[in-house]
């Protein structure tokens, strides 16, 4: 199994096959995952519905938001949002018997219209997740710190609760595009070869590894281009002392460049490759609050500590996420300030 020890080796194929009972016996199950969607979360949400479906049952994915447009050549039609459609996810969170928690470990990271929800539901909750330090609420938990990224954890499910025969195209697709993107084309620490021997699997069933990179790589907008262009040359901010860089980005900058939700998102991974990078910041002005990336490079450079400790975040310890309700130019000072007591 690779990254498991011999005793999670049967934790984990008993647990696989609890979560498959969970399933055969449902009568309704709802799939949710966490707010400001990525690869990841949306495809583990897609690889696990329709892995559901290949047995026969019937599920529904209940997502707090939209994912960003990158993401829009996937069939997304079965995914019901709740900033968009609350009525209906009410209906389906209350029905549930069956609510899979994926890519999140904690209530409050599916936002609090969906977290009430979650919290108030009757029904046994399945967190598969590989975040650090679950929160304690499923009935299962699979979370596994190491693995690449719960779309390898859907894939897990499929096979060792004895299935990998329904793997296919369909099911294979978004789960091979949820370790794409969560391993940064499988440049992380996080690879190990467990994944690899998963995306193989996948790519036995036939998914069609080059269409969908060329479908996240070649559909940039001009106008993200001009904004990530604009954001490198005029907004960049290294810390040379530190081998740390900001990039920092106010609503009005954003608006400019007719922002839409994605279009920063390969920013930090930009300035991580400039040569002796050591980590990258990244935050935008949004919906009332800087809404903080930190990325970084090594085991010597965790962001997540500083994550949580000052901007009601975490994550990974190279890939975390945060908030400032501070102004922009507060929230620029304030990391500056930070930056020498954690690099």
């Amino acid at each position: 199994m690779g990254y498991y020890s011999q005793l999670e080796k049967r934790t984990y194929m008993n647990i696989y096959k609890q979560i498959e009972a969970e399933i055969q016996a449902a009568s309704h199950i709802v799939i949710t995952a966490h707010k400001s969607a990525d690869g990841d979360s949306i495809g583990a949400s897609l690889g696990l519905l329709h892995f559901i479906e290949k047995l026969g049952k019937k599920a529904v994915i209940c997502h707090p938001d939209k994912a960003p447009e990158f993401l829009y050549w996937l069939d997304t039609s079965a995914i019901l949002l709740m900033d968009e459609n609350p009525e209906e996810v009410t209906t389906q969170m209350k029905k549930a018997d069956v609510i899979f928690c994926l890519d999140y470990n904690a209530t409050n990271r599916v936002g609090p219209e969906m977290q009430v929800l979650l919290e108030e539901a009757t029904a046994k909750k399945i967190m598969m997740d590989h975040h650090l330090n679950p929160e304690d609420f499923p009935t299962l938990t699979v979370s596994e710190t190491t693995a690449s990224s719960t779309s390898q954890l859907i894939v897990e499910l499929i096979e060792q609760s004895g299935h990998l025969d329904l793997l296919d195209e369909k099911i294979g697709t978004p789960l091979y595009l949820g370790i794409l993107t969560d391993t940064g084309s499988f440049r992380f620490s996080s690879v190990q070869p467990r994944t690899h021997e998963i995306l193989a699997k996948i790519l036995a069933s036939g998914v069609q590894h080059h269409v969908i990179h060329e479908k996240l790589s070649d559909n940039n907008t001009e106008t993200r281009l001009r904004l990530q262009g604009y954001a490198m040359s005029e907004k960049l901010e290294i810390l040379h002392d530190y081998n740390v860089a900001i990039i920092s980005l106010s609503k009005e900058e954003l608006a400019k460049y007719q922002y839409k939700k994605g279009d920063t998102d390969n920013l930090a991974n930009l300035i991580l490759s400039i040569k002796g990078m050591k980590a990258a910041i990244v935050f935008t002005e949004r919906d009332g609050i800087m809404k903080i990336s930190f990325r970084s490079k090594g085991a010597e450079t965790p962001v997540n500590v500083l994550a949580k400790e000052h901007f009601n975040g975490g994550g990974h310890a190279n890939a975390s996420g945060g908030m400032s309700d501070l102004t922009v130019t507060e929230t620029l000072e304030k990391l500056k300030a930070l930056i020498p007591k954690y690099f």
